[in-house]
């Protein structure tokens, strides 16, 4: 084949197979397995492809889009293009679910003294964990009244690492999310945590708690919703994959859900976009093994 033809005379001339692969959208794995003249991944049909699209949409609980289907499909060897996938999942009445819009929930505080925002909407992932933690709150419907959840997540892998859910907007409600992340995660001092100006982050109580732990205050303009735009994001994404999809009797059966979500799923398994279609899992591995091979 010309492709892999191709790709081993760039292996030649010592560059990245697994650049070259990525450029063709096949795995390694596919174009080494055509090398040793095995069955090429690329001679699956359409039926055949068909049902291992809906395999991952099923495990993805139906919330994955072509985008992530075909990169799943590739981390598991399957080689074949997005646009194949995204042809098969239309006629197969396949789609992830689309995001909504943003709707305002914390409330600002006019009297609280105003913190500088120290982030300035740099929340590309990088490197260094447990150094910008960002948060807030969102509002969840149940038959026992309303739930709040708040969450404190790390720029750096997009991974929840702290949350509590309550039937309350307290300080409390921050304050046990915020304990939560320093219990889990042990960060040093000095980390970033990063908010609206709601007035349960700006509270007397909520920037004694965060001295005591030597964390460094930082909140939005008012108004900006994308000053927050990670913590809105993940909002956005377990109303839509999640909270949305049934209806919640009880807090406790919801906060059951939360966690499972949220450690069974999202910090481990699905694929974040902005991680190159990695786990937070995934992607903190990846910079321990870098750390340690940089150290060796």
């Amino acid at each position: 084949m010309k492709m892999d033809t191709f790709i081993e005379a760039e292996e030649a001339a010592g560059h990245s197979v697994k650049r070259c692969c990525e450029l063709f959208e096949v795995s390694r794995a596919a174009h080494y397995q055509r090398r040793k003249d095995e069955p090429s991944a690329r001679a699956i049909s359409d039926a055949e492809l068909t049902a291992k699209i809906a395999e991952v949409h099923r495990e993805s609980k139906g919330t994955y889009g072509s985008p992530r289907v075909h990169r799943e499909l590739l981390r598991r060897g399957v080689a074949c293009g997005r646009r194949r996938v995204t042809r098969l999942m239309r006629l197969a009445g396949l789609e992830g679910r689309c995001k909504k819009r943003w709707r305002k929930t914390t409330v600002a505080d006019p009297a609280a003294e105003r913190a500088k925002d120290l982030i300035q909407r740099h929340f590309g992932p990088c490197t260094e964990v447990d150094r910008r933690y960002v948060g807030d709150i969102t509002y969840i419907a149940t038959w026992e009244g309303w739930a709040y959840l708040a969450t404190v997540i790390d720029l750096a892998s997009r991974k929840v690492v702290g949350w509590a859910l309550a039937d309350h907007m307290r300080t409390e409600l921050v304050a046990d999310a915020l304990e939560a992340a320093f219990v889990s995660r042990r960060p040093p001092p000095g980390v970033i945590f990063h908010s609206d100006r709601g007035c349960q982050y700006t509270s007397a109580d909520y920037a004694e708690l965060a001295r005591s732990h030597g964390v460094s205050l930082s909140v939005g303009r008012k108004g900006e919703c994308w000053d927050n735009a990670v913590a809105e994001s993940f909002f956005a994404t377990i109303k839509r994959e999640l909270i949305d999809t049934r209806a919640w009797p009880t807090r406790e059966g919801l906060r059951r859900a939360v966690f499972e979500y949220i450690e069974g799923w999202y910090n481990t398994r699905r694929l974040h976009s902005s991680l190159d279609y990695r786990s937070p899992a995934d992607y903190e591995a990846t910079i321990r093994h870098m750390a340690v091979s940089q150290a060796a």
